[in-house]
């Protein structure tokens, strides 16, 4: 997670950065979902059964605290199908665990909406693009307007929200949508994420941004940032799944705010682009812990496992590997300056498109020339 306009914010008013003290996971509690969008890395639908018990949660919450988590975002599919996700956040709580909900929105109503706002620190709803785009992606038709009333029902009591968009050929041409979306609404954040290949995002690689298309999205997405912040406008733009992004940013203060570089540098640097298996986690529905929700190794299982044996595990080589600083990769990576902000990006991506996790993140924009 790339904090964009915390990171101009801090930079110029020479403020601390925000940061949380330790590893983040996102759980998937579940595989069931309302919906069917194109990009899911999970396949979820409404057929899916849950294997998770309450029980199991609790006892892994409990070692996950004491293994340094100290985030967890509920996801899925759809987190809101699970009756006892209410039990779940109470416990995070009780255990000094923040709890982020990540949602489509379609489950949140007047009867539960303050409940919501109760157990989770934020909540944030995905939107696709406008009416006719979010509805095709997510495979619903009125699955756009039933979202923007869960964003006013939450603003209604008093609660903050979010939006999350995933950049694809599909939705790209609404990403100004999306930035309109939030200042009319008066949307708190927006993170805007970039397509990784696995599940149906791996089937549909197809609709995946060129280089060349995602740096033109990530210019304007830094333009909108900027004026933001030059306006005194409070939206929180972040960026996901695309630590490269990081690098263009240090590019944009050469330019803009040549002073404040080295300050810049220090904070990339601190925040040590990608973190899975570091800081991040995932837990799948079925109890799979992997380093992140998209990762193509199964670190081990909760069913098999303590979640303590697993994420703790000194013998393990990928995990030791995961979490060198900065990582050694191949390619264009290897002997690249800017290694130590963006960490080598995703190791998911490098996977699906050479068959080797340590090869360079094939969507990284950033050309060799420019280094």
């Amino acid at each position: 997670m790339f904090r964009l306009s915390n990171l101009i914010r801090s930079t110029l008013e020479d403020a601390p950065t925000r940061t949380l003290s330790g590893a983040i996971a996102i759980w998937n509690f579940t595989n069931r979902c309302n919906l069917s969008c194109l990009h899911c890395y999970s396949k979820s639908s409404l057929e899916e059964r849950d294997t998770l018990t309450t029980e199991k949660i609790f006892e892994t919450l409990e070692q996950m605290r004491q293994a340094g988590v100290r985030f967890v975002i509920f996801s899925g599919g759809e987190p809101l199908t699970r009756k006892d996700i209410f039990a779940i956040a109470d416990k995070c709580r009780e255990l000094g665990i923040m709890t982020y909900l990540s949602t489509n929105g379609l489950y949140i109503n007047p009867g539960n909406v303050q409940k919501i706002l109760d157990h989770f620190g934020y909540i944030g709803i995905s939107i696709d693009g406008d009416e006719a785009t979010h509805d095709r992606f997510r495979g619903l038709a009125g699955a756009y307007r039933k979202s923007l009333q869960a964003i006013e029902m939450i603003h209604a009591v008093g609660g903050k929200v979010g939006v999350r968009f995933t950049m694809t050929k599909e939705t790209i041409a609404s990403l100004p949508h999306i930035f309109e979306l939030a200042e009319s609404m008066g949307i708190d954040k927006i993170y805007i994420s970039h397509l990784v290949y696995s599940g149906r995002g791996l089937e549909n690689l197809k609709m995946d941004l060129t280089k060349e298309e995602r740096r033109e999205a990530v210019e304007y997405i830094f333009s909108k940032a900027f004026a933001y912040y030059e306006e005194g406008r409070d939206i929180d733009i972040v960026t996901g799944n695309m630590e490269v992004d990081a690098v263009l940013l240090l590019r944009h203060f050469a330019r803009r705010y040549p002073e404040k570089i080295d300050t810049l540098r220090q904070k990339l640097e601190s925040w040590g682009g990608n973190s899975a298996g570091r800081n991040l986690l995932n837990i799948d529905s079925e109890g799979n812990v992997k380093p992140d929700p998209f990762f193509p190794v199964i670190l081990g299982n909760i069913h098999e496992k303590s979640f303590s044996e697993i994420w703790q595990d000194s013998q393990n080589e990928l995990l030791q590997r995961l979490r060198e600083y900065p990582r050694k990769i191949g390619g264009k990576c290897s002997d690249c300056p800017y290694i130590a902000i963006c960490n080598g990006g995703s190791r998911s991506r490098a996977w699906a498109i050479y068959g080797d996790l340590w090869a360079e993140d094939p969507s990284c924009y950033i050309q060799k020339d420019e280094v």
